[in-house]
């Protein structure tokens, strides 16, 4: 995989970390809170930084730092240096780390590839599927494949259907504790579909219940071979998974279904899931091959058809929008592929990433065991994060990506007409919450912050038949935010 350097990079080159001759500039060591005081003019009666995180009666702990981008200097911070798990803020990081690698223009490909001569419909040779990891394709995509292969004359394979997905390591899940039915911890490939989901959907008939599961998308929606559900008599669990025969089996309570309803299970053989897939949509274009088999080499083969990605600056506005942990894993293991790795796990990626923040950015405590933030033994600290924020800040490459989120009156409503704009990631586990990015008004002072927020003996408590709703857990976050949306609006009066 190439690698396509950008500007971003050289600056951090030459530049190094972000100046700092003040003792409460970001490069100075800090061994306590520091929160200047106020001015009462300043404040428009918002309680001060102890006061509100007393207020927000959290169990746990809280980190935050904000600081001025222009000179440096750390306006507010408590515990900063503290390391918290980062949730999906570290996804900031690593949108970071893949456009430092990669560049912003840089595009995935699926291609399909044929290792013989087309003769009259009939493709002499085999016809093999080839993936570089794209994060984003869907079964539409594969759809416009199908029709490429259509369009080029082939109305049969002659030899075998191959699939090639060794782009990238082969992972079985992004974090082996998430309870099984989730789906945003599905495993990953060179070879990746529908954000590697299937869609089960249930509706309860006269002899029990109907079942689908389909590779939906906005044009196609093909039953599925790889992932079968069978709905049985029980109170607990809801959900059982087991691998038999190269297939993804489910159960489901049927106590748990009610008439009818729908959501997306996690694939655990991508690949596999998009080969098949793509099989079925070939044949609906009157294409007929043999079913998909996994190639272990390479073929020496022609490009018959291909499929690019967006430009990757577009595929991590979405990742940064709605927090895809597939694509962050992609796009990180692809970044540190083309800086020469060669991760077999992300663990080991998850390290490169936390050399590479070293290196960079300064981030001597920064520690990643994945670039999605799904795994909690990561740990950042506030003020590693916004030092980050503020050395990338001139570049402008990460904060147009950043989702808006807008400042909230004291009863929690949206104040859109506000004149400061805040510009952020959100992260979110079971008693972890997590914000950071940008808040300044157009013209005006610009600063970076990071609110961190985590009851690590809480969560350590969590029993696997309560991850997806712990008790105490949304209380729990709505505190949290609720604190952060303090933090903002005094931010927002005092110093913007």
């Amino acid at each position: 995989m190439k690698t396509s350097k950008t500007s971003f990079t050289r600056r951090l080159f030459l530049g190094g970390l972000l100046a700092a001759p003040a003792s409460s500039a970001l490069g100075a060591p800090l061994d306590r809170s520091l929160v200047p005081r106020p001015r009462p003019e300043q404040s428009g009666g918002i309680a001060d930084p102890a006061q509100l995180v007393e207020r927000a009666r959290l169990t746990g702990k809280v980190a935050f730092a904000i600081a001025d981008l222009e000179t440096g200097a750390l306006l507010e911070a408590h515990r900063p240096q503290l390391g918290l798990p980062p949730a999906s803020v570290a996804k900031s990081v690593t949108a970071l780390y893949a456009l430092d690698a990669l560049g912003p223009e840089f595009r995935f490909t699926t291609r399909l590839i044929a290792t013989g001569p087309i003769m009259g419909g009939r493709l002499e040779g085999d016809l093999v599927l080839v993936g570089s990891g794209d994060p984003t394709l869907d079964t539409d995509q594969l759809g416009e494949l199908a029709a490429q292969l259509r369009a080029n004359g082939v109305t049969e394979v002659a030899g075998r259907f191959l699939y090639h997905a060794g782009a990238l390591p082969k992972i079985p899940a992004i974090d082996p504790d998430q309870p099984p039915q989730v789906g945003y911890n599905p495993a990953l490939s060179g070879l990746n579909l529908n954000f590697n989901r299937v869609h089960f959907e249930w509706r309860r008939a006269s002899d029990g219940y109907a079942v689908t599961m389909d590779a939906r998308a906005r044009r196609y929606s093909p039953e599925v071979g790889v992932a079968r559900m069978l709905v049985v008599d029980r109170k607990a669990p809801v959900y059982t998974y087991a691998s038999k025969g190269g297939i993804d089996e489910w159960t489901v309570a049927r106590g748990a279904l009610g008439a009818e309803g729908a959501r997306w299970l996690p694939v655990r053989r991508p690949a596999l899931y998009c080969a098949e897939v793509f099989q079925t949509l070939a044949s609906a274009q009157g294409i007929a091959m043999a079913r998909p088999e996994a190639l272990a080499g390479s073929a020496e083969a022609f490009q018959i058809g291909r499929i690019d990605s967006a430009p990757l600056a577009e595929i991590l506005r979405g990742m940064l929008k709605y927090s895809t942990n597939v694509t962050a894993e992609a796009v990180g293991l692809a970044a540190t592929i083309a800086r020469g790795g060669q991760p077999k796990d992300l663990a080991q990626s998850g390290q490169a990433m936390t050399e590479w923040m070293a290196a960079r950015m300064g981030a001597q405590k920064a520690r990643f065991v994945d670039h999605s933030g799904l795994g909690d033994a990561s740990r950042l600290s506030p003020l590693e994060l916004v030092r980050t924020l503020a050395i990338a800040a001139p570049e402008g490459q990460l904060r147009p990506l950043l989702k808006d989120v807008p400042l909230r009156d004291a009863s929690g409503r949206p104040m859109r007409a506000h004149p400061v704009k805040v510009e952020a990631k959100t992260g979110t586990l079971n008693f972890v919450s997590a914000l950071a990015g940008y808040i300044g008004q157009p013209g005006g002072r610009q600063m970076a912050f990071a609110i961190f927020s985590a009851d690590e003996e809480r969560r350590a408590r969590i029993r696997p038949e309560e991850m997806e709703r712990p008790q105490g857990g949304r209380a729990w976050l709505t505190r949290a935010r609720m604190l952060q949306h303090e933090l903002l609006r005094r931010w927002a009066e005092t110093y913007a």
